[in-house]
């Protein structure tokens, strides 16, 4: 069973939706996944796994939450050759900060499931959340 940790950032609750439908979709893969809040996690945690999930919402100017970012600055050091499945949501704007964060991980050596992420406007729909799932399926294989 391949484990697959799920780690996010939300501020108002719709991108935790989101980690929670990778995670479901991990597990109906057959994997395990571990759905964690980026406070509790740690890079170091990441290291020596195949594929793992990121997920923060867009803030600001469409950009990472402060937090997120730095997570992700460490993450880069060590996802070369990694597969990783992004996501998260947004409020406005064109999920340009999902394109930046893309070009980023593959900037760092990681394929990108599917080449881009998982975005939502606000609240994660039925589709966003099938997306999630599908993602999280990938991440499992």
């Amino acid at each position: 069973m391949k484990e697959v940790n799920v780690i996010y950032w939300s501020s108002t609750g719709n991108t935790q939706a989101m980690a929670e439908a990778v995670g479901a979709g991990v597990e109906e893969a057959g994997g395990k996944a571990n759905v964690i809040e980026v406070s509790a996690a740690d890079a170091s945690m990441l290291k020596d796994a195949d594929s793992f999930a990121l997920g923060a919402s867009a803030m600001g100017d469409e950009e990472l939450d402060a937090e997120m970012d730095d997570f992700v600055t460490t993450v880069e050091g060590i996802c070369s050759g990694k597969t990783v499945g992004l996501f998260g949501s947004y409020d406005w704007g064109d999920g340009e900060w999902m394109r930046k964060w893309v070009d980023r991980m593959t900037a760092a050596g990681a394929t990108v499931v599917n080449g881009e992420g998982v975005i939502a406007n606000l609240t994660p729909d039925d589709d966003a959340v099938a997306e999630c799932k599908a993602l999280g399926a990938a991440l499992a294989k």
